[in-house]
């Protein structure tokens, strides 16, 4: 049985998506998948209890049947971890817990792909980093990385050390169309000089860029004011602190995105709504905006949100959100699927059983 952990540099690089495609991609082999999240970290209340939604994204696309116990083993919250400092969490039974749940997971399963929490270093309070849960479960490694500019190699080559002898590959993932030929003719080359192998250069894929207006109304809970499409995509925000003029200048300099003010702007309100590439308002502390901007905003088209929280505290949820990408679905998934197949090396990420081990080993 082959198990591969997909761990990253940072938090929402497409670890979710990247492993869910890889277990869909075994099963179109016809490999038997199992999937699990070992520290739980993008948690939702779900009937009554708090669980991760990536195990049960990947129990639904991958067809699995295990039990959400087996497949998260530790719901790693601010409250976990707190517990952990206070000495009222042991490590040694949480490896325990994590290897019996890894076990009922390969139960009948020829490869087994194992999703990392938040990023490498996530666990470390309870000496269950990626690199620990890889070697507790005999995992190759697959790192995913973000490539922006030269310094952003000095967070990969500390990572892919970190792992050591388990690394099957880097995969830069969501690589600009400016810096993709960067990635392939200079860093690509100079990782592999360190012995470093880069398994896959993702380009950036525009329809998961960003998020919804629906999906980022959704994410920070708030309300939309204006019954108007919420399709358009956010991929940026604007914080409205200027002038209306001077907002209006600026505002124009930019596309897709969302302006982030307080609700007694109308100066502001009103310099967004002029702004071709805004998409959507979002007005903050909890005061609404004069009727006059809503019916502005429902004429033009342009969603309005309410949030109850001050303009920081919003700015930051959103940014947060934005990050992460488009909500994960099966579309994403489809997407990821079809990135890995062009542009990595699936076969060395994927194995093959022992006999794969051995050639995956002997190509590095």
């Amino acid at each position: 049985m082959n198990t591969l952990l997909v761990t990253a540099t940072g938090e929402s690089t497409g670890k979710t998506a990247v492993a869910v495609a890889l277990g869909r991609l075994a099963q179109a082999q016809g490999r038997r998948v199992g999937y699990m999240k070992p520290k739980g970290t993008r948690l939702q209340s779900h009937v009554g209890k708090t669980l991760d939604r990536d195990p049960m994204l990947a129990r639904e696309l991958l067809g699995t049947d295990d039990e959400m116990h087996e497949m998260e083993p530790i719901v790693y919250s601010p409250t976990f971890v707190r517990s952990a400092m206070e000495g009222r969490e042991q490590p040694d039974e949480l490896r325990e817990r994590v290897r019996e749940g890894f076990d009922a997971v390969a139960a009948e399963r020829d490869f087994v792909v194992v999703e990392g929490g938040g990023r490498l270093t996530t666990g470390g309070a309870v000496d269950l980093t990626d690199a620990e849960v890889a070697d507790l479960l005999d995992a190759k490694v697959v790192l995913i990385a973000d490539y922006e500019s030269p310094p952003d190699v000095d967070e990969t080559l500390a990572a892919a050390r970190r792992v050591g002898d388990r690394l099957t590959g880097v995969i830069f993932n969501r690589v600009s169309e400016t810096a993709y030929d960067e990635v392939e003719s200079v860093v690509a080359p100079f990782l592999e000089r360190r012995g470093i192998p880069v398994v896959g250069v993702l380009p950036r894929e525009a329809s998961l860029a960003g998020v919804t207006v629906d999906e980022l109304a959704s994410e920070l809970g708030v309300e939309i004011l204006t019954d108007v499409p919420t399709d358009g995509v956010v991929e940026r925000f604007l914080v409205g602190a200027m002038s209306g003029e001077e907002a209006l200048r600026f505002f124009r300099r930019t596309k897709d995105a969302a302006v982030i003010t307080g609700g007694d702007r109308t100066d502001i309100h009103t310099a967004a709504l002029e702004a071709p590439g805004i998409t959507c308002l979002v007005v903050t502390g909890g005061r609404r905006p004069p009727s006059a901007v809503l019916g502005a905003a429902a004429k033009k088209g342009v969603p309005v949100l309410l949030s109850s929280t001050d303009t920081l505290s919003t700015l930051e949820r959103a940014e947060d959100v934005v990050r992460s990408g488009r909500t994960r679905d099966e579309h994403t998934v489809d997407v990821m699927e079809g990135l890995l197949t062009a542009h990595a090396d699936v076969d060395a990420l994927l194995g093959g059983g022992s006999d794969g081990d051995s050639d995956a080993d002997a190509d590095r």
